[in-house]
């Protein structure tokens, strides 16, 4: 079953054309890896499937719902409900603790705060951070923060997981701790995940390795 189609996707910016008609279905539950060079139109791709940018042509359904039909409010809504994400850069917020920074899509999808604080205990746990949910990500180690990063995708338990470099900034220890990870989050929540990655040994484990070059899959 499908989780993903992007048909004869198009993106410009100025004179430069960056995706140059894509096509692509990912499956429920599979693990996707896109590599290529860069500047390739990995991340652009990866934003357009995310909603947080708008294809110049073409569709995009996620979980039978079509997306390019949405208003930018409708577009948000869905976005909190059923994409996480996680990026090369964890983008916590320094002023807040483990547990607070994964409560906060959950805190903007009006879940209420005790929901949200066990929901977000649990996925801590799972991930290994039962101690260190009141730490700041200044006393946090990076595969410790990139962690709480991937907690925060999940509290909303998304359907699709779309990550950009994750382990980009990891050593390679944790770097493999974080790829193994993806695989135990499909394992127990059955996740869809697309990842954009220069890493080739995770990109190897994948169920499955798009190649992108020049704007288009090869």
């Amino acid at each position: 079953m499908s989780m993903i189609k992007v048909k004869n996707i198009q993106k410009s910016y100025n004179t430069l054309q960056v995706l140059k008609g894509i096509n692509l279905e990912i499956g429920r539950g599979e693990i996707v890896s896109i590599v290529g060079a860069s500047g390739a139109g990995k991340t652009t791709l990866l934003h357009i499937i995310g909603t947080l940018d708008r294809p110049d042509a073409g569709t995009i359904e996620i979980n039978n719902t079509q997306i390019q039909k949405m208003n930018e409010k409708k577009l948000a809504a869905f976005r909190n409900k059923h994409i996480g994400f996680v990026f090369q850069f964890h983008h916590l917020l320094p002023e807040f603790t483990a547990l607070e920074n994964v409560c906060i899509p959950a805190f903007i999808a009006k879940v209420s705060k005790k929901e949200a604080e066990h929901s977000a205990g649990e996925i801590l746990n799972f991930l290994g951070l039962h101690d260190r949910l009141t730490h700041k990500p200044s006393q946090l180690s990076g595969g410790e923060q990139q962690r709480v990063a991937v907690a925060r995708a999940l509290i909303n338990n998304p359907d699709v997981i779309l990550a950009d470099e994750p382990s980009g900034n990891l050593d390679s220890a944790n770097a493999h701790e974080l790829h193994k990870l993806f695989f135990d989050l499909r394992e127990k929540f059955n996740q869809t995940f697309v990842i954009v990655t220069h890493n080739e040994e995770f990109a190897a484990m994948s169920d499955r390795k798009l190649v992108m070059k020049d704007g288009q899959i090869v």
